[in-house]
């Protein structure tokens, strides 16, 4: 509760706190985590999106399987993420991750006489397929998001019956407050919108009633746990491995999403380059 919701709280950069574009600030003392001597600092750096991401799994808002008390595996939430920023394709890293575990499991009880329905992978939808492709090997599905539609080639149409209320769980995390439309539309009856974006700018003519009609559980999403990103990214420089002829997901290697990094003297060349649509992450380095 304190770390997300204090009523006193700052942001770095954002709420009555500097942000980080120079060579000293301060901190409080619980803001400083210990990063490993293995992660390198360009690495490091994507703890903050990646933790983001990991809330979503700490909330318990996506279950890709059923096997408490003995049960046998289901399964589980059909997942829908909206959005290929950074922030979606962390998410789509985390719950592939996710979605992997549950299908090692599931395929552990088929092997063991158990029975079970296999786990239905995570579909990411994005306006761009260079940065779908990012997320390759991660175990969600990829999709250009002009296939949600009737017309394709306008998004002008209703949205497609055979993506319109199927999902169980869709997070928006487009930074687009048109997404909320479409994360609506997507969602099935009862299920659960999850909100990433934080457009201050709202929707014009904003249209609530699916989420009455629907009766959609709308819940808010933001910062997570630095301490598990840190312990995801720590495997950086380690291969994936396979285990008794099942493959477990393979360490998060972040360096994908580098576009270029400037020394702190560029600065202005850094925002040019982050302003470029192209672009997935710029870094400042700030020393030698």
């Amino acid at each position: 509760m304190s770390r997300n919701h204090c009523p006193n709280r700052t942001v770095i950069g954002i709420l009555n706190q500097n942000g980080t574009f120079a060579e000293y600030m301060t901190l409080p003392l619980s803001n400083l985590h210990v990063v490993h001597e293995s992660i390198p600092d360009e690495i490091a750096v994507f703890a903050e999106p990646l933790a983001a991401a990991c809330r979503v799994v700490e909330q318990g808002l996506v279950q890709f399987r059923y096997s408490d008390d003995g049960e046998e595996c289901r399964g589980g939430d059909r997942v829908a993420i909206l959005g290929d920023g950074k922030l979606g394709l962390c998410i789509a890293e985390i719950l592939g991750r996710e979605y992997l575990l549950a299908q090692q499991k599931q395929q552990e009880q088929q092997n063991g006489g158990g029975g079970g329905i296999a786990p239905h992978a995570p579909i990411l939808f994005g306006k761009h397929e260079h940065k779908l492709d990012l997320v390759l090997d991660s175990g969600v599905q990829r999709r250009l998001v002009k296939e949600c539609y009737t017309n394709e080639t306008t998004q002008e149409e209703e949205v497609s019956p055979h993506h319109a209320n199927q999902y169980d769980v869709v997070i928006d995390s487009t930074g687009n407050p048109n997404g909320l439309t479409l994360a609506m539309t997507l969602c099935r009856p009862m299920g659960r919108l999850v909100l990433k974006s934080t457009c201050a700018a709202g929707v014009k003519g904003f249209n609530s009633a699916p989420i009455v009609i629907d009766e959609l559980n709308v819940v808010g999403s933001r910062c997570g746990p630095i301490d598990r990103a840190l312990e995801l990214l720590e495997g950086n420089s380690t291969e994936g491995v396979a285990e008794n002829g099942v493959v477990v997901s393979a360490p998060l290697r972040m360096e994908k999403y580098i576009t270029e990094s400037f020394p702190l003297s560029r600065v202005r060349d850094a925002l040019e380059c982050a302003a470029k649509k192209s672009t997935m992450k710029v870094q400042l380095v700030m020393a030698d």
